[in-house]
């Protein structure tokens, strides 16, 4: 049980480093160098039923870091409006709740239920 949660938490560092490293890594030079643009997050993601997949407790471990992998994107690219601080904080609030739901944490599941709510977030960040 030791090793499981030692492992589970190089793998939320690894996590909070990568969403950092994109983070800086746009505020440098200006781009964006995500993985994914948010288009395809949410195509894949929302409209796609990836996360319906992952929240209803169908989904594999695979598609869960794949959800993860996509909500990291979120976190590396800019809204086309509103704040960048709350982007951050809605987008990283999603992308941290994806890591624990594939660790395996308790209440992780309704923790990315609470963190996904498209209209908070699109009210904030869509643009037209």
């Amino acid at each position: 049980m030791k090793n499981v949660k030692m492992w589970c938490g190089v793998l939320s560092l690894a996590v909070c480093l990568t969403a950092w490293q994109g983070l800086t890594a746009n505020a440098e030079d200006g781009e964006g160098s995500a993985k994914h643009s948010i288009e395809d997050v949410m195509k894949t993601a929302m409209k796609g039923g990836l996360l319906k997949k992952v929240t209803g407790g169908e989904a594999s471990d695979e598609e869960k870091k794949q959800l993860l992998d996509l909500f990291v994107s979120l976190v590396e690219n800019e809204p086309e409006k509103g704040e960048l601080d709350s982007w951050h904080k809605m987008a990283g609030g999603a992308a941290l709740a994806a890591a624990k739901v594939v660790v395996g944490r308790e209440g992780a599941v309704e923790e990315l239920k609470k963190a996904t709510n498209c209209k908070a977030c699109h009210d904030a960040h869509k643009g037209e």
